[in-house]
């Protein structure tokens, strides 16, 4: 097996392996199936690319999205790897081309959408070739329990029993619970797999969750701060992310949009302006990012709280794809709940399912979205929470997400726990049902909208009594009262009831402690928004002086150049972690270039002469 170690230096520019990596080649080479679980940015593409190059006929790589095909038959082709692609966007006379080149085995690789499995033109030219490998990637995605469920994926063992002979599969996947690789392997029919799950941690990235004042102008502040880097918003709704771009290009920031009303060609311009760098915010609904292989994007800012922390950890997780220090920052209100309920509830309206089978799907979005509230609010580790989620264990502190990095000081809210719990009882008692958190904060904050006036709350007693009150300090209190068991949400209502606990608040000498950041006690923190892990001289420049600075930025001014003439994206032709290794290195021979991580003997070839040149202009 010493050739899988060339090919590995040839064609990736490494010596080694990631964890995880050489026993799932291994097994695919010995014919057996797998199943590997990893972090986006692991790896996982290279489990399956390699075992190609050695294996005879072709490999089959069903791929969920257009983009991560064109963006890896790309980065393959960079490497002089021959691959295509099979998908909607090629036109028939491209997809006979395809098919003709599949039969006459000029190609090591080909990635598929799943849609086009069963079609007559495609089963056909796959009927006729011979098939080594079949690699699923995105594998969650077959599993109704997951949560980017398509059904296209369940026709993956229908046309590998079509096949003369089955092929070995190999399924991939960064996020999934137990419950889910259980479901990945049973509808697979993988058989006896080797599985590998190399844990879900990514180090390099930074987690946070802010609860600003006003939304937009926190995410202003955290763009202005980060204006010399690329990165992704996420928002909820279409209409948001229509909203925030247009006012972010009225602020002066380079961005742009994708969401699926918009049409093909814009969303797909759109997109190539983001991955080449000619814009570098996209803001964008959740049906942007799979598959998308950019390795630059240096933060990830959800405007909106998604429905779930599979999916929250999937789209923070496209940042840092090089292993750059990169943040993921959570805009956090309690309003996201309810928009997050009336998208599970819209999107579990699927005729196609039987009404039991949608009030099942719908009970297993609420617990997710549980879930996904508890990480907004947990004063604990966010990193620990996410990676107890997925059943990983780790420290009770990371050191570096904002929970972990801040200062906390316990504020007793036992007079202020009092005021709240009697604002519940009175209401109720003036109007004979229970309200919800939002317009009890209304009337204990003074407010005098037309729902509180209409009601007549404000003449309760407790109207105003926590009047200029910090907004942070007093959803804080709630959020104390309810996870401590003193208050219960009623979910058919969305109603605030006191248990038999509040008694002892209001009765018998109970005390409520509320445990505050500094950095949201303190206007200022909060106006700044989370600060960046690494500024611009220090982001992955460790023991950099002036001039590395300077040779790191005409690196960069080359590697544009040189995919503005290719047409391709930056990292395809080096990632940000290889330009730094070089500008840290300062390679004289090709040999020397050739010992960093990243460039194979093909790249080395094709771009290793311009790099260093451009080297042999700033002596150290």
């Amino acid at each position: 097996m010493e050739q899988k170690y060339e090919l590995l230096r040839k064609y990736y520019g490494y010596s080694a392996f990631r964890e995880g990596q050489e026993e799932l080649v291994d097994a695919i080479m010995s014919g057996r199936d797998v199943f590997g679980v990893m972090p986006t940015g692991g790896g996982k593409s290279l489990c399956y690319q390699l075992p190609s190059l050695m294996l005879p006929g072709v490999t089959l790589v069903v791929s969920p999205l257009i983009s991560l095909m064109k963006d890896q038959v790309m980065a393959l082709d960079s490497m002089g790897v021959p691959a295509a692609y099979i998908n909607s966007s090629q036109t028939a006379e491209e997809q006979h081309s395809v098919y003709a080149r599949l039969r006459a085995g000029v190609l090591r690789l080909v990635y598929v959408a799943p849609e086009r499995l069963e079609t007559p033109g495609f089963l056909s030219a796959a009927r006729e070739t011979d098939i080594s490998l079949l690699a699923v990637d995105e594998a969650h995605c077959i599993s109704q329990w997951g949560q980017d469920f398509r059904p296209s994926y369940l026709r993956i063992p229908a046309f590998i029993n079509a096949l003369p002979a089955r092929p070995t599969l190999a399924a991939f996947t960064a996020t999934a619970t137990p419950n889910v690789r259980q479901d990945v392997e049973r509808l697979l029919g993988l058989r006896s797999p080797l599985r590998v799950v190399t844990g879900f941690d990514r180090p390099n990235l930074r987690f946070e969750v802010l609860r600003p004042r006003n939304r937009f102008k926190c995410l202003e502040s955290l763009l202005s701060a980060r204006r010399d880097k690329s990165g992704i918003v996420y928002c909820a709704t279409r209409k948001n992310v229509e909203l925030v771009c247009e006012r972010l290009r009225e602020a002066g920031f380079g961005a742009t949009r994708y969401h699926a009303g918009l049409e093909e060609i814009e969303r797909r311009r759109n997109q190539e302006d983001f991955i080449y760098d000619r814009r570098t915010v996209m803001v964008a609904t959740n049906a942007f990012g799979m598959g998308i292989d950019k390795s630059n994007v240096s933060f990830v800012i959800h405007y909106n709280m998604p429905k779930s922390l599979e999916a929250y950890y999937q789209e923070a997780g496209r940042a840092g794809r090089d292993g750059s220090p990169a943040d993921c920052v959570l805009l956090y209100s309690p309003a996201d709940v309810y928009t997050a309920r009336f998208l599970i509830e819209s999107s579990n309206e699927n005729p196609d399912l039987s009404p039991e089978e949608r009030r099942a799907l719908a009970e297993q979005d609420l617990l997710r979205l549980e879930k996904m509230v508890g990480y907004c609010e947990t004063k604990n580790c966010y990193r620990g929470y996410i990676l107890e989620y997925f059943g990983q264990p780790h420290k009770s502190s990371c050191g570096s997400c904002g929970n972990c990095a801040a200062e906390y000081e316990s504020v007793d809210a036992t007079r202020e726990a009092q005021m709240v719990l009697s604002c519940v009882i009175r209401a109720r008692d003036a109007l004979g049902y229970y309200l919800g958190q939002s317009v009890i904060t209304r009337v204990l904050m003074g407010g005098r909208d037309k729902r509180v006036l209409g009601l007549g709350l404000d003449r309760l007693s407790t109207f105003g009594l926590l009047k200029g009150r910090d907004r942070v300090f007093v959803q804080a209190l709630f959020d104390e009262l309810i996870s401590g068991g003193y208050l219960v949400i009623r979910p058919e209502h969305k109603t605030l009831e006191p248990t038999p606990k509040a008694r002892e608040v209001l009765f018998h000498g109970g005390t409520v402690t509320v445990r505050m950041r500094l950095s949201t006690v303190a206007p200022k923190a909060e106006r700044a928004g989370a600060k960046p892990s690494h500024d611009r001289k220090n982001a992955r420049t460790d023991g950099f002086d002036e001039a590395d600075n300077d040779l790191l930025d005409a690196l960069k001014a080359l590697r544009l150049s040189i995919a503005r003439d290719e047409g391709v994206p930056l990292y395809v032709v080096f990632s940000n972690a290889t330009l730094t290794e070089i500008a840290r290195r300062r390679p004289k021979t090709v040999d020397d270039l050739l010992s960093i991580p990243g460039i194979g003997t093909v790249k080395a070839s094709r771009y290793g002469r311009l790099f260093l040149d451009t080297v042999s202009q700033y002596p150290g």
